[in-house]
């Protein structure tokens, strides 16, 4: 066997633990396939993430379609814009985590997510935006 198809079957046995769903609490939320344990990655990935900073005025020429895709998936504040390295036409499932000021996940300082608790089977991921991202969020 090759040794990217061990890893990718070592990915598959040991680090695949959740899916996207509808959620009752908003839109599209992230659930787990198998029990998570206290401490695990629930989303580790085998590609590298990063993200690039944009200014505003660096994307404001964008189209109308994407630049709505950027506002809704990427993070920003009033200075910048951060767009994942691997593009748009790629997804992150982390960003399908909704908040809850319970959360049962949250990001390490290097940037990769904790499970708080055990996670049982069917559960949601929740992240609490306020702790995650060090600012008040509000809700439409």
């Amino acid at each position: 066997m090759s040794k990217i198809k061990e890893q990718l079957l070592a990915h598959l046995h040991n680090e695949v633990f959740c899916r996207l769903g509808v959620s009752p609490v908003h839109g599209i939320g992230v659930f787990a396939v198998r029990a998570i344990p206290k401490g695990e990655n629930p989303l580790a990935s085998r590609l590298k993430y990063r993200e690039v900073k944009f200014s505003h005025a660096e994307l404001k020429k964008l189209p109308r379609g994407v630049r709505k895709e950027i506002d809704i998936f990427c993070y920003y504040d009033k200075d910048a814009i951060f767009v994942p390295e691997i593009g748009m036409n790629s997804m992150n499932m982390a960003i399908y985590l909704n908040h809850s000021k319970e959360p049962n996940v949250r990001y390490r300082k290097n940037g990769q997510l904790k499970a708080l608790k055990d996670i049982k089977v069917g559960e949601e991921l929740f992240l609490d935006y306020d702790q995650s991202y060090g600012e008040k969020h509000t809700f439409k």
